[in-house]
């Protein structure tokens, strides 16, 4: 590896067979083991199916991850993201050595530390202040060096109190708190974090995207991060690895991997009704001019179609608008106005009408709320995509493309 490089993975592949442990029967392991004598190529690598949970297969044998090849240097943030199923936990678990590739070679220079899921790493028997002293022991750190970064990373983890107490009577926001501070402050070259971080509550999950930040920028170590959440993978990663299906689809700058992922992840722009439910949305219109469609500037109407199988009272709609990494943009509520709806027997329809709309040239996901002001009666989030194509002149003359955020105030300076 160059002098920059701390992480080489190449042709790394990951088989499974399904419905087993380990490698599968004693059968196959002695073909395996024949093949291997006679110097021939494992029978079992010829056979196997891409990753696709969406389809079912033939085989009893799945590539979770097939021909990965990427490097990462030194103080890199690299975000790795994906559909579930797309193999980044078992990438994760490869790169942490918890498992071994099928086949393929992974080169490392330094420590690991890594954060999978809850209780990584950690005994459940021992006390925190104890698990502390194991983790640093794993990395290879001496107890004066794990010593000197205790106090920094109780306090990070805010368990001061319970810090003699067994893990297992740790809540898993506390086990969460504590396992990514140990993490974060040893001393390991390479840190893996997953969507673990999840966990935790919101404040707790900006302290440690800002602890990374400081991890990379100022320390120069290299993190690999997972997540579903695109702003924090947008705001903490300059590299990124988009993988679908077990395979990397596109390894590039991680604005660029984001964007293919948004447009691969735009199911429809048709509705797909819940009709098990009594009430549920059937439909939904946008309309500018009177015409289909959004026009940054122009008056924009939302129609709800909704079907109800009853006469309800006291309904209330909202709407939520998310730019393409999934930050909530515009949410035009009916509560908010003490607007409420009695529904029909049957269909219904409901406007919402924004005078001039401020959304720039873009996509965005749509979701619905239907209920009373206590409890949800039909939540659609399933990919309805609004699509703004067009402006209004008399409300903006330019709408460059490197303009921050999505909203477009209009604007009369003096």
């Amino acid at each position: 590896m160059s002098k920059n490089i701390v992480l080489d993975i190449e042709n790394v592949s990951k088989q499974y067979r399904l419905g087993e442990v380990g490698t599968g029967t004693l059968q196959h392991d002695i073909k395996r083991w024949w093949a291997s004598i006679q110097g021939k190529e494992d029978p079992y690598l010829k056979i196997g199916e891409t990753n696709d949970r969406t389809a079912k297969g033939d085989s009893d044998y799945v590539w979770a991850l097939k021909d990965i090849n990427f490097q990462v240097e030194q103080g890199q943030a690299v975000g790795i993201i994906g559909r579930n199923g797309a193999g980044k936990s078992t990438l994760l678990k490869l790169l942490s050595r918890v498992t071994k590739p099928t086949t393929g070679t992974m080169k490392y220079k330094g420590r690991i530390a890594s954060l999978l899921e809850v209780g990584t790493g950690f005994h459940p028997e021992m006390t925190g202040r104890e698990n502390i002293y194991l983790n640093g022991a794993i990395l290879g750190m001496t107890r004066k060096e794990i010593t000197r970064k205790f106090d920094e990373i109780v306090d990070f983890a805010g368990v001061e109190r319970y810090i003699d107490t067994p893990v297992k009577r740790y809540s898993s926001g506390m086990y969460v708190r504590l396992a990514f501070a140990v993490a974060a402050h040893l001393e390991s070259e390479i840190l893996i974090v997953d969507e673990v971080l999840a966990v935790g509550d919101a404040d707790f999950q900006k302290k440690c995207l800002g602890k990374m930040g400081d991890v990379t920028k100022n320390e120069g170590r290299t993190i690999l991060f997972v997540s579903h959440n695109m702003a924090a993978i947008q705001n903490l990663c300059d590299y990124g690895i988009l993988l679908e299906n077990g395979n990397i689809r596109i390894s590039d700058r991680i604005s660029n991997v984001i964007s293919l992922y948004s447009s691969m992840n735009v199911l429809s722009e048709k509705i797909i009704p819940n009709d098990h439910k009594n009430v549920y949305l059937k439909n939904l219109n946008i309309f500018s001019n009177n015409q289909l469609g959004a026009v940054c500037g122009a008056e924009v109407r939302f129609e709800v179609n909704i079907f109800s199988k009853e006469i309800l009272n006291d309904i209330v709609i909202g709407i939520g608008i998310d730019d393409h990494v999934g930050t909530r943009i515009l949410t035009p509520f009916s509560l908010q106005f003490d607007k409420k709806y009695t529904l029909n027997s049957g269909e219904n329809i409901i406007s919402c009408i924004i005078p001039e709309f401020p959304l720039k040239l873009g996509a965005y996901n749509l979701e619905v709320y239907i209920g009373t002001s206590e409890k949800p009666l039909d939540y659609y989030d399933k990919g309805f995509i609004m699509k703004v194509e067009t402006f209004d002149t008399n409300y903006v003359k330019i709408i460059p493309e490197e303009s921050q955020g999505s909203i477009i105030l209009k604007q009369n300076w003096i």
